[in-house]
C-alpha cells in the first residue's frame, strides 16, 4: 500500500491538484473580529477578495499554528491502516507548526514502530510548500517508498525559490519585518521590496526598487537566473487579490521559459495576512535559493 502524503493548508494548493495527486491537508485556522475560521487548504474555496478587502479596511487578522493533538488525530488512523506517511510542512523558521508535527511523530513512532513516518521541513511557505508536496506525489507515482521519497525531497529544499513583493509596507511594519521609520520612508519614496525565503526558512529582503514595475522585473530576472528545467516543472504564482498583476507576471515568466505547468491562484490567508493585499509571488525549483 502506497504511503500517505500530508501537508498543511498554508501549502496553497488548488483542489484539483489535491484530488489528482491524493494529498491530504491539515487545516489551519485564523481569527477575524473574534471569529475563528478553519481553512481546509483548497484555495479554490478561499474568497480572496473578501479576505484582502478586510485587510484593506484595517481589520487585524491573527493566525495560529496547528498543535500536536491535531497531527495525532490525523496521522493515527492512517498508520493504523498499515500505511506509511510523509508530511511536508510550512517552514520551521516562520511557524511552530512543523515542531508540533515532529512532537506528534515522536509519539506515533513508539505506537507504530513498524511504520515509516517522515517529516520534511519545506523551509518555505505558501505554494513553495505546495510545490514540494506535489513533487512528493510525483515520487510516489514513480514507485519510490516513503523513505526514498522523503530523502529525495530533502535534496530539493535548498533549491526552493520563493520571490515576492508587496504593494504596501504597512503589513511588514505591523508584523515587525521592518521598522515604522523604514516603512514611512519607503512609502514616501514608493519603494517596493523584493523578498525571499532564505536558506534557514526565514523571510528576508534581497532588494529594494523604486516602483512596483521594477520589483516585478526583478522577480522575473530571478526566474531567468535560477530556474532549473522549468519546461518540465511546476511553477506557481500567487497574489493578494491582484489577479491582473499575476497574469502580467505569468506572461513575463512564459516569455523567459514556458513552465511545464503554471499555477496561478490567490495567496492563502495565513502568510497572506502578514504581507497584505497586492502581494505578488513566484515559486519555482532552482539551482539555489
Amino acid at each position: 500500500m502506497s504511503y500517505a502524503i500530508f501537508t498543511d493548508s498554508c501549502a496553497n494548493l488548488p483542489g484539483n491538484l489535491l484530488r489528482q495527486l491524493d494529498i491530504s491537508v491539515m487545516p489551519c485556522s485564523y481569527r477575524i473580529g473574534g471569529k475563528e475560521i478553519s481553512f481546509n487548504g483548497d484555495i479554490d474555496h478561499f474568497d480572496a477578495k473578501v479576505h484582502y478587502d478586510l485587510l484593506r479596511a484595517g481589520e487585524v487578522i491573527s493566525t495560529s499554528l496547528i498543535n500536536a493533538d491535531a497531527f495525532l488525530a490525523a496521522f493515527r488512523p492512517v498508520l493504523a491502516q498499515g500505511r506509511d506517511l510523509v508530511y511536508v510542512g510550512i517552514s520551521s523558521g516562520i511557524s511552530g507548526t512543523f515542531q508540533a508535527a515532529n512532537m506528534a511523530v515522536t509519539e506515533l513512532k513508539e505506537e507504530f514502530p513498524d511504520r515509516t513516518i517522515r517529516t520534511v521541513d519545506s523551509m518555505g511557505a505558501g505554494l513553495g510548500t505546495g510545490l514540494l508536496a506535489c513533487r512528493l506525489a510525483d515520487f510516489r507515482k514513480d514507485g519510490l517508498d516513503a523513505n526514498a521519497a522523503a530523502d529525495k525531497l530533502e535534496t530539493l529544499v535548498p533549491g526552493l525559490c520563493e520571490f515576492f513583493t508587496v504593494d504596501s509596507l504597512h503589513f511588514l511594519r505591523r508584523t515587525g519585518r521592518i521598522s515604522a521609520a523604514s516603512a514611512a520612508i519607503g512609502t514616501m519614496l514608493n519603494i517596493k521590496p523584493l523578498l525571499r525565503g532564505d536558506e534557514t526558512g526565514h523571510i528576508v529582503s534581497c532588494g529594494k526598487y523604486r516602483g512596483r514595475k521594477r520589483a516585478v522585473e526583478a522577480i522575473v530576472q530571478k526566474y531567468a537566473e535560477l530556474a532549473v528545467d522549468p519546461e518540465h516543472s511546476r511553477v506557481a504564482i500567487t497574489h493578494g487579490d491582484c489577479l491582473a498583476d499575476a497574469e502580467d507576471l505569468a506572461m513575463r515568466v512564459r516569455a523567459v521559459a514556458q513552465p511545464g505547468e503554471l499555477i496561478i491562484c490567490p495567496h492563502e490567508p495565513f502568510t497572506g495576512s502578514h504581507v497584505g493585499p497586492g502581494m505578488l509571488a513566484l515559486f519555482f525549483l532552482g539551482s539555489h535559493r
